[in-house]
């Protein structure tokens, strides 16, 4: 059995860890709180992040990342994407990953800022890893709430990365009786898919909270937002170069928001309800303020940040992406979540 690390103890980290403890690898999970990675260790439990949810004893919690890293044959990167660059450069002294010696998967979905303007978080890590890793980095995602997966609930995930080998060997280390790893080629799509379906969703989550106050929309409004929301995802996929035109049509596109949009675990609907529930807008300034203070809303829905970097893209690409440009809109306050629904709705016709 390998050792290996989980980067990042929020729940998605803790489930991943929890799999891969299961399966018998030495599992070392490093911890942002001293408090959680106490947790881990004296309790056997993450109780701030995964409640209710009893961990193996493979399962040992560090706070200092390279001592995770350390002489481990594996290190999935389970850090939300605000600050996922800063942890990967504070691992490069890793011997083990200066060598090349330690395959990399990513957990986490989004984008990254660059000089260039945003870019896709497997191309960004590469440019600041050793040359050893350019087109072995394997990015995982799929349909796949934590919460499920730490009960033994059947999930279905796709392992990419443009070395087939290693997608394989991601997958042997991950797959569980009820855990399904399928390995892919289509870096691109996949990430595309994992980052624009939180956008998607946060859109969802406002509209089936005016669903209950507003008569114009119901079920059928929202399954026609779910498939304008997988149009925009396919339109920005195609275009940053995604080699598969099934990924958009697999457990990674359309599986993964559906489940994200629907589900009640889903942090970015939640975050869309809380937007008319709970007017969480109404502490922050704008898109800008409510980024630089996300961690005050309690938990991270990555479709907030996420929805700037894409409307970005979709600017300097030249292609249209209403639902991720009208999400950053109402995140800034330029336009009410009823007036955009309303606009975008009678404009699809």
């Amino acid at each position: 059995m390998s050792r290996i690390a989980v980067i990042g103890a929020g729940a998605w980290g803790t489930a991943v860890a929890k799999v891969l403890a299961e399966n018998g690898h030495e599992t070392v999970l490093w911890c942002l709180e001293l408090d959680v990675a106490a947790d881990v260790n004296e309790n056997r439990k993450n109780s701030r992040y995964l409640e209710g949810v009893e961990l193996p004893e493979g399962i040992r919690a560090v706070t200092d990342p390279l001592e995770a890293v350390a002489g481990c044959q594996a290190a999935f990167l389970a850090v939300p994407s605000l600050f996922l660059l800063a942890t990967v450069k504070r691992l490069l002294t890793a011997p083990n990953i200066q060598e090349g010696e330690c395959l990399l998967a990513v957990l986490t979905k989004g984008f990254l800022p660059g000089p260039r303007g945003p870019r896709l978080i497997v191309e960004t890590l590469e440019d600041y890893l050793p040359g050893f890793y350019r087109g072995n980095v394997v990015y995982v995602s799929g349909p796949s709430h934590a919460e499920e997966v730490a009960r033994g609930r059947i999930t279905g995930l796709a392992a990419a990365c443009g070395n087939g080998r290693n997608a394989i060997r991601a997958r042997e280390l991950m797959k569980r009786p009820y855990l399904l790893v399928f390995p892919s080629l289509d870096v691109v799509g996949v990430q595309v898919c994992g980052a624009l379906k939180n956008v998607v969703a946060i859109a969802f989550g406002m509209l089936d909270a005016l669903k209950a106050r507003e008569d114009e929309f119901g079920d059928n409004t929202e399954s026609l937002l779910l498939a304008a929301g997988l149009n925009e995802i396919q339109t920005l996929g195609l275009a940053l170069g995604a080699t598969h035109p099934e990924t958009f049509t697999s457990i990674a596109g359309v599986g993964d928001l559906d489940v994200t949009c629907r589900s009640v675990f889903g942090r970015n609907r939640r975050f869309g309800r809380e937007i008319i529930e709970k007017d969480v807008l109404a502490g922050f300034r704008d898109l800008g303020d409510l980024i630089a203070r996300i961690r005050e809303v309690g938990y991270i829905p990555e479709g907030v940040v996420a929805c700037r970097h894409a409307a970005d893209l979709a600017a300097g690409l030249k292609v249209s992406m209403p639902i991720c440009e009208g999400v950053r809109r109402i995140l800034d306050k330029e336009t009410s979540p009823f007036d955009f629904m309303d606009a975008f709705m009678r404009g699809l016709g």
